[in-house]
């Protein structure tokens, strides 16, 4: 394997440098104004500290208004946990049986898939919500649990990686040995195809954690909220009530640490998940 000329790898690096710092620099704002009260917070420079006290100023999130922080942070791990959960053991499932089983209509179904993939999620919230409202589900945990279990994507990218990644042989074989489908599936097709689905399962988490517009349709009971939409209640008040300038930084300082740490432990199969995905398509 031949070594990039010098110059093409400080491009690079620069490059890579400059995206970096791009990405980097509003987490950094937001660590560093979490420090701050809310007079700190407008009246001194943003990328520096002044007056910090960290835990005092998160402390004074997590138990404003009897701890309602709390509640819609739990109410996000909640949503998004069970959420991303179901939504990878169904697209497992739906993506093993159109790679594996053939059956007559099976590439207009996936067709069917691929169209869902590029439907926006806004352009489906208000239908759900007439739907949810006539089946007495809205401003409840089911309205916002239920539509985070589908994800067309996720069955997209588990069928091209089942058809890869699973060998046919393998499947008979275990069917002569006489495991019944099932089984098959469970012990064989979820453990093949595992870098997929922890792709399938990470995407799902932060899209359904980071959702604001499909809960603000949904729901109309604050004890409900995601945190998304508890932070944005916050700045909505803020004018009256400025301390919540501060708790809505502290809060969303506190909000990503969740996706930090999945994409931190995550990120091996992940890049896996992609990269094979791509590949062997």
């Amino acid at each position: 394997m031949t070594t990039p000329p010098l110059r093409h790898r400080i491009l690079t690096a620069s490059l890579l440098t400059v995206a970096a710092l791009y990405f980097l620099t509003p987490v950094y704002w937001l660590a560093v104004s979490a420090t701050k009260n809310t007079a700190d917070l407008f009246g001194t420079f943003g990328f520096w500290f002044a007056h910090p006290h960290p835990l005092d100023r998160l402390g004074a999130v997590l138990t404003y208004d009897h701890g309602v922080y709390v509640r819609w942070f739990a109410n996000s791990l909640l949503y998004a946990g069970i959420g991303a959960t179901a939504a990878t053991l169904l697209a497992a499932a739906a993506g093993f049986a159109l790679a594996k089983y053939p059956f007559r209509g099976r590439e207009t179904v996936f067709r069917v898939v691929l169209a869902g993939v590029l439907l926006p999620g806004t352009a489906l919230a208000l239908p759900l919500y007439f739907l949810f409202s006539d089946l007495g589900l809205a401003d409840t945990y089911w309205a916002v649990l239920l539509p985070g279990t589908v994800s067309p994507f996720g069955v997209y990218l588990c069928r091209i990686y089942a058809t890869a990644a699973v060998p046919d042989a393998l499947l008979e074989a275990a069917r002569i040995d006489g495991a019944g489908e099932s089984r098959i599936f469970a012990t064989l097709g979820l453990r093949l195809m595992t870098p997929a689905l922890v792709t399938v399962f990470l995407f799902q988490f932060v899209h359904i954690w980071n959702n604001y517009f499909l809960p603000l349709v949904m729901l109309s009971d604050s004890r409900l909220y995601p945190v998304q939409l508890g932070l944005t209640t916050w700045t909505g008040y803020a004018d009256r009530h400025p301390v919540l300038y501060q708790y809505t930084v502290g809060g969303a300082l506190l909000s990503v640490v969740p996706l930090m740490i999945l994409m931190t432990v995550l990120q091996r199969y992940w890049r896996t998940g992609l990269a094979d995905g791509g590949l062997k398509a």
